[in-house]
């Protein structure tokens, strides 16, 4: 077993996804034996599009299934079963899922609902003797995150962020090129997460279940990327808000944020996050022997990018199959990421947007402790 492992780091990007390279490549199908180590038992909670999204991506997945549904919408939970095959003892309404705790049919759950109702949600969870897998943001503010991590030690159970990022090949490679000191001393970064969003009335607007704005939703790419980038973590911050239709990005929801963030090493981090402008996703960064630029750098489809040492050309593979089963992997073989997505990562990046409201709200720079 340690022996096939090897070879297969050796020729793929990380790990975690290694195994799953043979489904779109006919060669690993030849040579790769059937997986018959534990399946990660996984209820989704909150069947919207992003939920659908996973639920479609775990298809896929060799280590993880999805075999439950939480939802306050009775129609989507029987289209869900129909669908998905889901046996209706596993599905439940965020009234009574707290009785998920005496169901041995599910492992974890993956909480994707309003940032607003993560902690309450996912410490049930924990509660409940089940791991909990929740979406960025992990909660609304740094105070709520460290609740979330508190409670689920308490519980010994797995906390885990969906930084699906983590484990994208392109992603990967950059990183350990990083690692490998190919880019030599890493100076700057400049990371742009945006676009136009529509239905003024969507939840995502909504102070009390977004906790923010942009920052939240697309501004925490731009964050959690110049940290992985980097490979550093930031201690100062300044950043600058612009509104230009406050009917719509109503008091406590930002439209556009500019953040400049510090490192110790001297390296700085320029980032625009918006949701007021459309074709940003890029990632740039450049050091002493070469240079990065990713994009799109954190969308759904195929990551591009290229190097000074040319295109980045590792497969595509839908982000969130390797997220799930590398989650497995974490989970009952221990086997990290090269980038954290515990609790604890979360909570980092929620410390550092909590500092990026306070240098909007005071326009000086604030200091970051992680």
């Amino acid at each position: 077993m340690a022996s096939r492992r090897n070879f297969l780091e050796k020729l793929t990007v990380s790990a975690v996804g290694l195994p799953l390279l043979y489904h779109s490549n006919p060669l690993f199908a030849v040579t790769e034996a059937p997986y018959q180590g534990p399946v990660l038992k996984v209820a989704i909670m909150g069947l919207g599009s992003y939920g659908t999204r996973v639920a479609e991506a775990m298809k896929d997945c060799k280590r993880a299934k999805l075999v439950g549904v939480i939802s306050g919408t009775p129609s989507k939970i029987k289209d869900w079963q129909a669908k998905y095959d889901i046996p209706k003892k596993n599905c439940y309404n965020y009234e009574n899922f707290d009785a998920i705790k005496d169901n041995k049919d599910i492992d974890a759950v993956y909480v994707i609902t309003p940032n607003g109702l993560h902690k309450d949600q996912s410490i049930r969870v924990a509660k409940a003797g089940k791991h909990v897998i929740c979406e960025k943001p992990m909660a609304v503010n740094a105070d709520e995150a460290q609740e979330m991590v508190d409670a689920c030690k308490a519980a010994k159970v797995h906390l885990l962020i969906g930084y699906r990022m983590h484990y994208e090949p392109k992603t990967v490679e950059v990183i350990k090129m990083r690692q490998n000191g190919e880019f030599g001393k890493v100076k700057f970064f400049q990371g742009q997460s945006g676009f136009t969003i529509g239905d003024p009335n969507q939840w995502r607007l909504n102070k009390e279940l977004a906790g923010g704005g942009a920052m939240m939703d697309i501004g925490i790419y731009s964050i959690n990327g110049a940290r992985y980038m980097l490979g550093e973590e930031p201690i100062w911050v300044t950043a600058q808000e612009t509104k230009t239709d406050p009917i719509k990005f109503k008091e406590g929801v930002d439209e556009t944020i500019q953040f400049q963030l510090g490192f110790p090493s001297g390296a700085v981090a320029n980032c625009l996050s918006t949701y007021n402008m459309s074709h940003l996703d890029r990632f740039f960064m450049t050091g002493s022997e070469g240079w990065v630029e990713m994009k799109p750098s954190t969308g759904y489809g195929p990551i591009k990018g290229r190097t000074h040492k040319g295109e980045l050309d590792q497969p595509h593979i839908t982000h969130q199959t390797l997220q799930m089963d590398g989650m497995s992997q974490l989970i009952f073989e221990g086997v990290q990421p090269i980038v954290p997505l515990d609790g604890e990562e979360g909570l980092k990046d929620m410390k550092i947007i909590d500092a990026i409201y306070r240098a909007v709200e005071t326009g000086g720079k604030v200091a970051i402790n992680l």
